[in-house]
């Protein structure tokens, strides 16, 4: 989701809070809690589920499925890789925010000059996985994402992409 206005352009973010993550979390939960009861029904000998008792190799499915869950959900919960990118004209900051696993270090904040930004690349890897990964070229810096790595957008999508914030910041763009 983008907020633009003349000399401020926002780029929310969205982290682990995909529809399919909480999915996975749903369907992950309730198998491994089903397993863990078709275990506890086989050693207890009583039929609690109607399955065929398989013993300590359901139950151990079924506790290591709920771990996996709760791991699931704890990310879900603290929006891991969720934040946003604020390219200010009028401070001439770019402050990229990301939330990460809770301690110490919760938040981690890049604060850059609008003025140090040298291009923005888009690098394309073709094969069986095709990946098309926006950059910024930092003076003095390692280019920084500005897209995820797992997300799959097209070539006129990401062209758009960065036509747009090429634009906005009077920059080129670069092709790799």
């Amino acid at each position: 989701m983008r907020w633009q206005s003349e000399k401020i352009w926002i780029e929310l973010i969205p982290g682990s809070r995909k529809g399919s993550n909480f999915v996975w979390a749903f369907i992950l939960f309730f198998s491994s809690l089903e397993l863990l009861l078709v275990g506890t029904s086989s050693y207890l000998r009583i039929n609690l589920i109607f399955f065929f008792p398989q013993g300590i190799i359901m139950t151990f499915y079924g506790i290591s499925g709920l771990f996996i869950s709760l791991y699931l959900w704890s990310i879900l919960f603290w929006d891991v890789g969720g934040g946003y990118d604020l390219f200010d004209k009028n401070s001439g900051v770019l402050c990229i925010f990301r939330w990460v696993f809770p301690g110490r270090n919760r938040r981690i904040v890049l604060r850059f000059l609008i003025n140090d930004i040298r291009s923005i690349r888009i690098m394309v890897k073709e094969g069986f996985y095709t990946r098309r990964i926006l950059y910024m070229d930092i003076r003095g810096q390692k280019a920084i994402a500005l897209t995820r790595t797992n997300e799959i957008l097209t070539q006129v999508e990401i062209e758009k992409i960065a036509a747009e914030l090429a634009s906005f910041l009077c920059v080129p763009i670069e092709v790799f």
